[in-house]
């Protein structure tokens, strides 16, 4: 099990994703996609079994990949990546050469952590774009998903609009480099100025 990305995000530390061992971390797996907060995950009733065969045949397919991610060292989110040419979305949407599919899953956290989902996002974002191939990022979340609708726009993504597939309703939204490389900046300068203002003194001149 091998790492294969790292970031160091400016309020929340190091994150790194490494190669998923179906076996090894099929119990912590079925505690994520079962918790009541990953319903949109179509997990909820698989047994340990289950998610060991699901993550088998993602590690076996061509065009489909799981990875681990981790925070400050530990398990923290899962990511997958996939080709839509080959996967998901075959013959649902306008295909272009460089596109990647992306699906994200935080684990469930007793205390939440601020900025937490929103730096998970952007470190699987990087990683994607690390590659040079990658043109576009292409997602499709339940339309029901408000929260990663959200979380898809902050860093990037435009909404093409919805689509029907077997298993959901889903909303296609696509994210280029430049997209994903502005919001970053966005972001950057919304930070900044946050901070400042943060560290005013009261009575001093803004």
């Amino acid at each position: 099990m091998s790492v294969v990305f790292t970031r160091v995000d400016d309020r929340l530390g190091a994150f790194a994703l490494r190669t998923l061992d179906p076996e090894a971390d099929a119990a912590l797996l079925h505690g994520w996609v079962t918790h009541p907060k990953a319903a949109f995950w179509l997990m909820q009733d698989a047994d340990e079994a289950q998610v060991i065969e699901e993550y088998r045949r993602i590690a076996a397919h061509p065009h489909h990949d799981a990875y681990l991610g981790l925070w400050r060292g530990g398990p923290a989110f899962l990511a997958e990546r996939y080709d839509p040419a080959h996967v998901e979305l075959v013959g649902l949407y306008d295909h272009q050469p460089g596109d990647v599919g992306m699906h994200f899953l935080c684990a469930p956290a007793g205390a939440p952590v601020h900025g937490f989902t929103r730096a998970v996002i952007r470190t699987v974002m990087a990683w994607l774009f690390a590659d040079p191939a990658t043109r576009r990022v292409v997602v499709e979340p339940d339309v029901r998903n408000t929260a990663v609708h959200a979380l898809n726009a902050a860093v990037g993504f435009e909404v093409v609009g919805p689509i029907a597939k077997p298993e959901k309703d889903a909303l296609l939204s696509v994210c280029t480099r430049a997209q994903f490389e502005a919001a970053a900046e966005h972001a950057g300068h919304t930070a900044a100025a946050e901070s400042a203002a943060a560290t005013r003194t009261e009575g001093a001149p803004a």
